[in-house]
C-alpha cells in the first residue's frame, strides 16, 4: 500500500476513457477492501457503473455472501473471490451456484503459493491446489496474478499462467506485468489460445500500451 500510485482522481472518468478507447470488460479492484477485509470504495465503483455500460468484474473485501449478492444487485457484472477462495472455499461454491456465471476465483500467486489479505500473507497453498477445489463448482473465471509481476511492467508471466490453465477446466485469465504490444502478440500465439483473456492496467495509464493498437491486433485475429 506503501507504494501504490494514483493515476486518476476520478474514477468514473478513467472508465469512461477506456470505454470510449474501445475496451469491452471493466476490471476493477477495491485495494483498501483487500486489506479491510470488506468495500471501502463502495461510492468510486457505484459512480463507475453509472458512467459505463460494458460489464464491470470486481475483486478486493468480497468475502461473505451478503457482499456478494449487493455488488451483483447493484449492476457488478461478475464478482471476484480471493482470499475467501482460500480460506472459505465453501463460500465460493455456494456462491457460484446461486449465482451461475457471476463469481470468479482471483489467484494472486508469489513464487507459486498463493497470497491473501491484499497481499500481506502469503498462504502454503498453490494455486493450482486452490484452483482445483472449484472444478465443477460453475465458477466463471479463475484469475491468476503474478505478484512478482503486477505493477512492474516485466510481462506477462504466460509460462506459470498457461501451466494453470492446462490442468483445469475453468477459464484461465492472466493478469499481472502486461507491459506492451509483446504482451499482446503472445496471448495471440497458439500456446496461449487456452486462455481466455488478459488484465491491462499501469501500461495504459502511462501509454506503453497504445489501446488501438492492441484491440486492432486481438480483432484482427479473431
Amino acid at each position: 500500500m506503501a507504494r501504490a500510485t494514483v493515476f486518476n482522481l476520478d474514477p468514473a472518468a478513467q472508465a469512461k476513457s477506456f470505454a470510449a478507447q474501445g475496451f469491452e470488460y471493466l476490471h476493477v479492484v477495491d485495494l483498501d477492501g483487500a486489506f479491510a477485509g470488506k468495500p471501502m470504495n463502495a461510492h468510486a465503483v457505484e459512480a463507475m457503473l453509472k458512467a459505463v455500460t460494458m460489464p464491470v468484474q470486481l475483486g478486493g473485501g468480497i468475502r461473505d455472501l451478503k457482499t456478494i449478492e449487493a455488488w451483483l444487485d447493484k449492476g457488478i457484472t461478475r464478482v471476484i473471490i480471493g482470499t475467501a477462495a482460500v480460506r472459505d472455499p465453501e463460500l465460493v461454491k455456494g456462491a457460484a451456484k446461486q449465482f451461475p456465471g457471476r463469481v470468479a476465483v482471483g489467484l494472486d500467486a508469489r513464487d507459486g503459493n498463493v497470497a491473501v489479505e491484499g497481499w500481506a500473507e502469503t498462504s502454503h497453498v498453490t494455486a493450482l491446489e486452490i484452483a482445483q477445489r472449484f472444478e465443477d463448482a460453475g465458477v466463471a473465471a479463475i484469475i491468476f496474478t503474478d505478484i512478482a509481476r503486477d505493477g512492474l511492467l516485466k510481462g506477462l508471466n504466460l509460462d506459470a499462467t498457461i501451466a494453470l490453465a492446462d490442468r483445469i477446466s475453468i477459464p484461465v485469465i492472466a493478469s499481472g506485468g502486461f507491459a506492451s504490444i509483446d504482451d499482446v502478440k503472445a496471448l495471440l500465439e497458439p500456446r496461449a489460445k487456452k486462455l481466455a483473456g488478459a488484465i491491462v492496467g499501469r501500461a495504459l495509464y502511462d501509454g506503453r500500451l497504445d489501446p488501438a493498437a492492441a484491440l486492432k491486433l486481438i480483432r484482427s485475429a479473431a
